[in-house]
């Protein structure tokens, strides 16, 4: 089995996470694990921007889809935070989505609603 390399910025991202989980365990809604790694990113001193705009382009103009991923860490890794059983192919997409869009190489899909987010809460994309 591969062990997993992650950047540094995306191993200081995912500590947040765990020390979130940590505290607070699953089971709450999404709103309230955001608001808690925001605390939790701000503290670490990450920059971030929280429901940031994810612009889409069609034909060279700028459509207002209002798409807004949970965060954008110091304009790299987009991370989406989730709060279900399972992750499920849409959650990828979305994610990748927002990635290829904002031109970003690196995403983050984090579920809170896990025993034990490091094992099963965290996926990494690479563009």
């Amino acid at each position: 089995m591969a062990v997993a390399t992650f950047d540094p910025l995306s191993r200081r991202v995912i500590g947040c996470a765990i020390e979130v989980h940590r505290a607070i365990g699953p089971g709450l809604l999404e709103s309230a694990y955001q608001q808690c790694m925001a605390r939790e990113l701000s503290e670490a001193g990450i920059p971030f921007k929280m429901e940031a705009p994810v612009p889409l382009r069609y034909k060279g103009a700028l459509m207002d889809c209002a798409f807004r991923a949970d965060f954008v860490i110091d304009d790299k890794p987009i991370v989406e935070l989730k709060c279900v059983d399972h992750l499920l192919k849409i959650h990828e997409a979305q994610l990748l989505a927002y990635m290829r869009l904002a031109k970003c190489g690196v995403g983050l899909l984090i579920n809170f609603n896990v025993p034990l987010l490091r094992l099963e809460g965290i996926r990494r994309f690479v563009l």
